[in-house]
């Protein structure tokens, strides 16, 4: 006996500590052979990369556990604060209301969300534009350039319009109330292809919670922040 404990239970209980090491060992190097293709891709997302190296390795890793892991490991992506004005919203153009409040989306094409974010590069920033599909999650429309000019947010919003599937329904497209939104051309395209325009009300980003999100993200695990 050791501290009122038997050696059978002291052995066991070496056996599953030495055990449960060596799985985390083994889900670090699945997680490291990840990271050294997107350093600063989030846990969640981690674990559907590696999930196909856990089954291989008899491993029964569950997401929760992959989380505290990742947490005791000091291996969770700390979030950059940066900040660069891309929202030019005091303007004389009209600004549209936000009506997706409220809405239940059950529907690709039903709402999309939009927003511009600014990459950094050697040569300056530059101005990524996405429209995301709120149902499917998935990225409709987009347009890179190294202005903010209207002209470049239509061209996210064509490429939308051509991917569109869903003609049953009038879309929403909701954005916060930059000008490049509340321009005129902007207005008239979407108009033309039964858009339905949608914004932010007093500049609260929480309104366009998921473009915003979705900006983060990329930037994140692509290490362009």
């Amino acid at each position: 006996m050791t501290l009122g404990y038997s050696r059978q239970y002291v052995y066991k209980r070496v056996a599953v500590v030495l055990k449960e090491r060596a799985e985390n060992e083994l889900v670090k190097n699945l997680v490291s052979q990840e990271r050294s293709q997107l350093p600063r891709i989030g846990t969640r997302k981690l674990y559907y990369l590696i999930k196909v190296g856990l089954l291989e390795q008899g491993l029964k890793f569950g997401r929760d556990k992959l989380f505290r892991l990742m947490k005791d490991n000091e291996l969770q992506v700390k979030p950059r604060r940066r900040y660069t004005q891309t929202t030019m919203s005091r303007h004389w153009l009209r600004k549209w209301p936000n009506i997706i409040k409220g809405v239940m989306v059950c529907q690709p094409d039903q709402v999309w969300v939009s927003d511009i974010t600014y990459i950094k590069t050697e040569e300056g920033n530059c101005y990524l534009n996405m429209i995301t599909d709120v149902f499917s999650r998935r990225i409709v429309g987009f347009a890179i350039d190294d202005n903010m000019e209207t002209k470049n947010m239509i061209k996210a919003l064509e490429m939308a319009i051509k991917q569109r599937t869903n003609y049953e329904i009038s879309t929403i497209h909701h954005s916060d109330r930059g000008v490049q939104y509340c321009s005129r051309e902007y207005g008239e395209m979407s108009r033309k292809n039964g858009i339905r325009l949608s914004m932010t009300e007093n500049g609260d980003p929480y309104e366009n919670a998921l473009a915003e999100r979705m900006n983060r993200t990329i930037k994140e695990e692509f290490g362009m922040d």
